[in-house]
């Protein structure tokens, strides 16, 4: 007979509770809820996690304030504390009758969710070689702001909303960690820090590459119907997903470089040379070593290659042009070297071969190529070298996929497991309607904030119709889930040349859809026309960005005087063979003027629709434009191509946005 215990502490007032359930749950409480934390100043702030069923909990607040509750039927429990001033450090206690918890270091500021793509995901330190940070060594160097902190949410989807984000922890600024910070959200946090001088406090939960149909609920998805069909098969799919993967051993998915370097799969065998690899796939490198038959994965694949050396006499030297993300590289079974931690995608790999390790004949390379996420590559080239010659071990390897990352979990598989069952997961993917909200903004409800900021919308271009209602939509979708307004500011994407079809000369309409949400209320959007980066899609200057998205907070939410805006077009009326544009008032601000250039960028058309390069002027901060080949103009655009860079600002510096007259 199961039973348990819930034994009686006097200290707390707390009452013994036997419940009906007859299961002991041990007190726990949101990972979001640990030592170095930030939560939002004079609020009544959420708290919440489990215990045993009926039991009572109190909470205690080193700043004088308490709270209780007692856990419903199911071990839940969740209950409000007052929070005072910013301030700190505090210390929370959260006790039962036989466990007590303790958060230490705890601030009180503001709280801000840092949230969208890649733009909001690439760190201070940047994605070398190609996506840098501007003065990055430098802002790293001088990062000591210990008052602001960082949470960011592990990585996860799912086809159902969960409660808890996992592993996590509060990280605060300073030169050994802001590397790793978003570099938007850190910026943004940094100028609110200089300019109020309390605590902030960012939670960023982003991910490259996704759309913002993987960020709404399902629930809200299903009122414009353009994702039902999807999201209908991506629960049959998950079914399939899951009988899988229940008959597969897992564990944690290592977050740091000693976790990986340390990680037992039990799959040594697959380095021996004799090893029998006749039943495994194929593939070809140099190239992506992430695709099986089965579909695309992130996790450990074994590659393994038979090649001839005929001279033995000289030593060798193995080059291998990088490894996304990281290896360990074994020859007859010996190893003899490889990269493994974070930060070593793009970095070649050099190994010494004595030629003692090598036979004559026939030997054996394997390589474990672990790919952490997104695309893994093997690039080349792939070779043995010596003063006697080369040997290429590009072409034909064999493959053997050995472990995974799947929602939050690494499964390892084994050298025996029948992989021809293994579901197609790759169509269940980051992209999916709904699966980030679910997994990485659903566990964060209620955790009290002060407000979204956001940074997304390259992986919508070619969809802008579309944007125009699903991005006001997940905006309202999140603040119903919060259940109060909070203030939603938001980053529109930069020029740069896209290269799809089906995106290419696009961008410039998502950037018009991204306007449409400055309809809701208590929103507002930065314009990046002037810091794109043509041949990226992430621009380098974080700061222009971070300080734009605070102008809108202090000036909104802090009550700092200061033009939030670039000129946000209004409308257009004719003047004869000429139109004359009007800017909302508010970011005209102290006036309209070009850059150091001729102002470009702006096309007229006649009701056909076909527009032409127009001659533009600023005349009482309006602007005249017209051409002699639209003898009755109709409509106006600016800044209509995925390339184009800003020549209109206001006085304050801040550049014009995209648009159209047409709507």
């Amino acid at each position: 007979m199961r039973t348990f215990f819930c034994i009686m502490a006097m200290a707390f007032g707390l009452s013994a509770f036997s419940a009906q359930s007859g299961v002991n749950k041990e007190l726990k409480v949101n990972p979001l809820f640990a030592d170095h934390m930030v939560l939002q100043r004079q609020s009544a702030v959420d708290f919440w996690g489990e215990c045993c069923p009926g039991q009572k909990l109190k909470l205690s607040a080193s700043w004088g304030k308490t709270a209780t509750t007692t856990a419903d039927t199911h071990g839940k429990w969740k209950v409000k504390l007052a929070t005072p001033k910013a301030g700190g450090p505090y210390t929370l206690i959260i006790a039962t009758a036989d466990k007590t918890i303790a958060i230490k270091d705890v601030l009180i500021g503001e709280v801000w969710l840092a949230s969208g793509q890649s733009n909001m995901d690439i760190s201070v330190s940047g994605w070398l070689p190609n996506d840098t940070i501007y003065n990055s060594k430098f802002e790293i160097e001088h990062a000591n702001y210990p008052n602001i902190r960082l949470l960011k949410v592990p990585f996860n989807i799912s086809t159902s909303e969960i409660d808890s984000i996992g592993k996590s922890a509060w990280i605060a600024a300073s030169p050994q960690t802001v590397g790793g910070f978003s570099a938007t959200a850190y910026f943004y946090a940094r100028k609110l820090y200089q300019e109020l001088h309390i605590p902030i406090g960012i939670i960023q939960s982003s991910i490259g590459g996704t759309p913002a149909e993987a960020w709404t609920s399902k629930e809200s998805l299903v009122k414009i119907g353009d994702f039902n069909k999807t999201i209908d098969g991506l629960g049959k799919l998950q079914n399939t997903i899951n009988k899988w993967y229940d008959k597969c051993t897992y564990q944690a998915v290592p977050q740091s470089d000693d976790d990986w370097k340390n990680i037992q799969l039990y799959d040594q065998a697959a380095a021996q040379p004799k090893y029998n690899d006749s039943k495994w796939e194929t593939m070809k490198l140099p190239g992506r070593f992430d695709r099986l038959s089965s579909g695309d994965f992130d996790g450990v694949m074994w590659l393994r290659r038979k090649f001839v050396v005929e001279d033995i006499t000289a030593d060798y030297v193995l080059k291998v042009g990088s490894v996304d993300d990281m290896d360990e590289t074994y020859i007859n079974g010996q190893k003899v070297g490889g990269l493994m931690g974070g930060g070593f995608a793009n970095t070649g790999r050099e190994m010494a071969i004595p030629a003692s390790l090598l036979v004559k004949g026939v030997n054996t390379i394997a390589i474990r190529a672990i790919d952490t996420g997104g695309p893994g590559f093997v690039n080349g080239p792939i070779v043995l070298t010596s003063k006697k010659g080369d040997v290429s071990l590009e072409g034909e390897w064999k493959a053997r996929l050995i472990a995974e990352n799947v929602s939050g979990k690494f499964y390892s598989f084994g050298l025996q497991a029948n992989l021809s069952e293994r579901p197609n997961i790759s169509l269940l993917n980051s992209n999916s309607p709904a699966v980030l909200f679910n997994a990485m903004i659903h566990p964060l409800i209620p955790y009290t904030i002060k407000g979204v900021i956001w940074y997304q919308g390259e992986s919508n271009v070619g969809r802008a119709e579309q944007y125009k209602r699903l991005f006001p939509l997940m905006i309202q979708d999140w603040r119903s889930r919060w259940g109060y307004e909070f203030p939603f500011y938001y980053v529109q994407i930069a020029p740069f040349l896209y290269d799809a079809a089906d995106q290419k000369n696009q961008s410039q309409k998502l950037r018009n859809a991204q306007r449409y949400a400055l309809q809701l209320p208590k929103t507002g959007m930065v314009v990046t026309l002037d810091i794109g980066k043509l041949s990226t899609a992430h621009p380098a200057f974080k700061q222009d960005v971070g300080h734009r998205l605070a102008r809108f907070a202090l000036a909104n939410e802090y009550g700092k005087k200061q033009v939030t805006s670039g000129p946000l077009y209004k409308k257009v009326t004719v003047t004869g063979h000429k139109l004359t544009i009007q800017f909302d008032p508010k970011t005209v601000g102290s006036g309209l003027k070009a850059s150091s250039e001729e102002l470009a960028g702006f096309e007229v058309a006649g009701k056909d629709k076909v527009y032409v390069p127009a001659h533009a002027e600023i005349v009482d901060n309006n602007i005249i434009v017209g051409s002699s080949l639209i003898i009755k103009p109709v409509y106006v655009r600016y800044a209509w191509s995925d390339g184009f860079a800003a020549t209109l600002y206001n006085k304050e510096g801040l550049p014009a946005s995209t648009f159209s007259s047409e709507e």
